[in-house]
């Protein structure tokens, strides 16, 4: 019977020996043989625990190689791997606990206490813990575990990961994405972008997160080359590394920062034979300032959580600033009208895919999974596009007000709950506005109630309490009232002309 084990896969391109697989800015170098054991003996210490293979296993870390370990053991343990936002705080843990309801949690040391007691409401059987430094109850448990051998998964559409998305009700959606989405994706990443064992990754990017997590990970460990492994993006530390590397992937923010660096020119990026920029909309500004002072275009691609990557500029070729590129090769993606009907060349509508990388479906949400796929089996992104002659695919606009702040996703209405709230808020709207480091800046719109006094820095401190600090509004405006066309609909896009500047 076929091995659709993700992790077999995986495992099957790893070089032999005491070939590297990565070095941390410590200059501690973990090699494949060290994390392929370390990555069993996890697998082991989650199933003497409880985990048992399709059981969900839930983890807020810090980056660390361990991390990383820990989401290969789940493949490779067949358990189902839920990562969380280290920024997420403890309200918000709850929710996804009781959602996916996990039999094992592994957190950090210090958030033990305070996520304890909503581990314990959801019916979490074991708390593990996990520090920055790849110590804690995890790690120790490995440490004795008896591995056994890899998982066999018998179809390609099990489950491998479940990744939340933010939801435009205020709850949250996870994309469960299968062992033969991931390893679609990673192969034909790996091929579009040239990876090879000679390749060196200089992977700045957060391990909760699509990109960091499977986007460029999966693209060394399915070519065999390795990667410098920082905890986070550092430009002074980018500028170090770089002549050291051949790869950087980022989001636009790591452009920006880096293009503010006066040491950042051609001769620091001379060994670079590719800049990949993702997760937000890269500014044609920032795209025109990298080209002319570097000498390379950066290859921008489009992706989400429930796709992987789906289309890219290609390697060789032109890398055409403003679009995101041509269907990744297993993807297929069209624009389509609001009748689901595919539009000609040059027209403007939704964005909609299908393909191998395509996600399964939204985790207890049978209903949503059917509305966001049409009868023919077109996933629709929710993003509005436009194709050019060459078939190069731009991203003009959000059908739902989606805002994307320095690489991750923040959906208006979850922070409008929260603002609604606050005593002498009659209502609230929240918009992005252009920000030139994070790309969009989060931004709230209220009304007072008559007589009120509303604090702005108040109410922002109280936010950072209860969301994730990026989801926070920068700036909170006072307004008599929200403008509304003749439906009644809140006018988003005035205020982001009015509060945009």
């Amino acid at each position: 019977m076929t091995q659709a084990n993700l992790y077999a896969l995986l495992e099957s391109r790893f070089p032999t020996g005491a070939a590297p697989l990565l070095e941390t800015e410590d200059g501690m170098i973990v090699t494949y043989a060290e994390m392929r054991s370390l990555a069993a003996h996890i697998a082991a210490a989650l199933r003497a625990h409880g985990a048992r293979p399709g059981d969900r296993v839930a983890a807020q870390v810090d980056k660390s190689p361990a991390a990383l370990a820990l989401y290969l053991a789940c493949l490779r343990g067949g358990f189902v791997y839920l990562p969380l936002n280290t920024a997420y705080q403890p309200a918000e843990i709850a929710y996804f606990l009781g959602d996916a309801t996990p039999s094992v949690f592994v957190c950090r040391p210090e958030s033990v206490e305070p996520l304890k007691p909503h581990a314990a409401t959801a019916g979490v059987k074991t708390v593990l813990t996990l520090d920055a430094a790849g110590q804690g109850s995890l790690r120790d448990s490995a440490a004795t575990a008896t591995p056994d051998d890899t998982v066999h998964v018998s179809a390609a559409e099990d489950l491998a990961l479940i990744i939340y998305t933010s939801g435009t009700t205020g709850r949250s959606k996870g994309a469960m994405l299968t062992h033969g989405s991931l390893a679609a994706n990673g192969l034909a990443l790996t091929g579009a972008w040239g990876f090879t064992r000679d390749d060196v990754l200089l992977h700045e990017l957060p391990l909760f997160h699509v990109h960091g997590l499977f986007i460029s990970t999966h693209c060394v460990l399915l070519s065999g080359a390795r990667m410098l492994f920082h905890r986070k993006f550092d430009a002074a530390l980018v500028l170090r590394s770089l002549p050291r590397c051949t790869v950087m992937m980022g989001v636009p923010t790591f452009y920006t920062r880096l293009l503010a660096e006066p040491g950042f020119d051609r001769a620091a990026a001379a060994s670079i034979r590719l800049f990949v920029s993702g997760s937000a909309p890269l500014l044609m500004e920032t795209f025109r300032e990298f080209e002319t002072r570097i000498g390379q275009a950066i290859l921008e691609r489009y992706g989400m959580s429930e796709a992987g990557v789906i289309t890219t500029n290609p390697l060789v070729g032109a890398r055409k600033g403003g679009t995101v590129g041509q269907a990744l090769t297993g993807m297929q993606v069209r624009v389509a009208d609001g009748e689901d009907r595919a539009l000609p060349t040059g027209e403007t509508g939704g964005v909609q895919i299908r393909g191998t990388s395509v996600f399964k479906g939204y985790w207890n949400m049978p209903e949503k999974t059917r509305e966001e796929f049409t009868p023919d089996g077109w996933f629709r992104t929710g993003d509005v596009g436009v194709f050019d002659a060459e078939g190069y695919l731009s991203i003009v606009g959000r059908a739902k007000d989606l805002i994307i702040t320095g690489g991750y996703n923040v959906y208006p209405k979850e922070i409008e709950l929260e603002l609604d709230t606050w005593p002498g808020v009659v209502e609230s709207a929240v918009i992005g506005v252009p920000h030139p480091d994070f790309g969009e800046a989060v931004t709230a719109v209220v009304v007072a109630a008559a007589g009120a006094q509303l604090d702005e820095a108040a109410m922002i401190a109280s936010l950072r309490g209860r969301l994730a600090n990026y989801k926070v509004p920068k700036r909170v405006h006072v307004v008599t009232e929200l403008p509304r066309n003749a439906m009644g609909k809140v006018q988003k896009n005035v205020l982001r002309d009015k509060f945009g500047g």
